[in-house]
């Protein structure tokens, strides 16, 4: 498993210059005061250099959502209960969800990935079953993955990956859900930006101050048990990880090889953003974070991967939620890009005049 990963990762390159230059160039040439568009000229001068091409449409999308539980909810550090995790892919699947709602705004597909959901949901044709394991183990007591569940977890995510760029999805957008998955999203964000627990550590789905403290203590026993490093980012997924959170990471390298944008949503999506970029650094030219969370550590993962989000409207639901308004975003910058008249075109004189 570990060679077919090798292979996607030797496909990742960075960005070429001379395309990001040239849509640049083309954004200078438009009907506008130069720059005046902000980062929706950014977002199209960034579509087009991870596409490689002039004038690079953007038509099919899609928001991939990794469903997995977690062992570690039996140390009491969620709100809810773990049976959440598989109501919330059923009400997916129905269209229910704050996702179906906003991906419908985004003019996107809602795909779900069942990877490690402790629930047999028999034979449901829209749900796609890629289940590794029924959930992760409890990582304050022993690694919540074994090696080989982590690899496959990943090559889980490069598959739909190569299965959305098959069908010529444009761009695509990373999602979750996982009762109780702030708790190794959390730990995975101490591990690779070194930061301590206290200043990673959120409130998930709201909890209180004794079991937010709980939490910490939790996280901070399993790092002490585990010992993960940033330089093992296979081992430290394995440890302390999920399986969602390795099915996003590999989704983002498949992403990334197919010269595809991949929108990245929150504190979790952005957990599997540290282990694709510690894995392969070129990864972050073709990430696009769509918010800022207000899980603390958010903005500290975000601040270490090199990227700005485009909104801060405190959300913290999950899902791909802020992922598809980021698609609305990218979307609007190429349609800006694409299709508004260069000075030339329309008979206006530009500023060199």
């Amino acid at each position: 498993m570990m060679t077919e990963l090798s292979q996607i990762i030797s496909q990742i390159e960075p960005l070429n210059p001379a395309w990001l230059e040239q849509a640049r160039e083309r954004l200078d040439s438009l009907t506008k005061p130069r720059g005046s568009l902000g980062r929706l000229e950014e977002l199209a001068a960034l579509y087009v250099g991870i596409r490689g091409e002039l004038l690079p449409a953007l038509e099919k999308k899609w928001v991939v959502v990794f469903a997995a539980d977690h062992g570690v909810v039996a140390e009491g550090v969620s709100a809810y209960p773990q049976e959440v995790t598989y109501q919330m892919v059923l009400n997916f699947l129905r269209g229910g969800a704050g996702i179906n709602a906003l991906a419908r705004h985004a003019g996107a597909r809602v795909a779900v990935v069942d990877i490690g959901v402790n629930h047999d949901f028999g034979p449901i044709p829209e749900l796609i079953d890629r289940k590794v394991a029924y959930g992760s183990r409890n990582m304050a007591q022993e690694p919540a993955l074994t090696r080989e569940e982590a690899l496959q977890a990943l090559l889980v995510g490069v598959e739909m990956a190569e299965q959305a760029t098959a069908t010529g999805v444009d761009a695509l957008a990373a999602g979750d859900m996982g009762i109780g998955n702030t708790t190794p999203a959390a730990a995975l964000a101490s591990v690779f930006t070194g930061k301590p627990v206290a200043a990673v550590t959120g409130r998930g789905t709201g909890i209180e101050d004794p079991v937010w403290r709980h939490k910490m203590a939790v996280i901070n026993r399993a790092l002490a048990l585990h010992h993960p490093s940033a330089e093992d980012p296979v081992g430290a997924l394995a440890a302390v990880g999920g399986l969602e959170i390795a099915g996003i990471a590999g989704f983002i390298l498949g992403t990334a090889a197919a010269r595809r944008p991949l929108v990245l949503d929150g504190f979790i999506a952005t957990a599997g953003a540290l282990v694709a970029k510690a894995l392969a650094p070129a990864v972050t030219d073709y990430l696009i974070a769509a918010h800022r969370s207000v899980e603390p550590g958010h903005q500290i993962m975000l601040d270490y991967l090199g990227l700005k989000p485009l909104l801060q409207f405190q959300m913290r639901l999950g899902e791909g939620t802020g992922a598809a308004l980021g698609l609305t975003l990218l979307e609007a910058g190429v349609r800006v890009y694409r299709e508004m008249a260069t000075f030339g075109e329309a008979g206006v004189a530009d500023q060199d005049a």
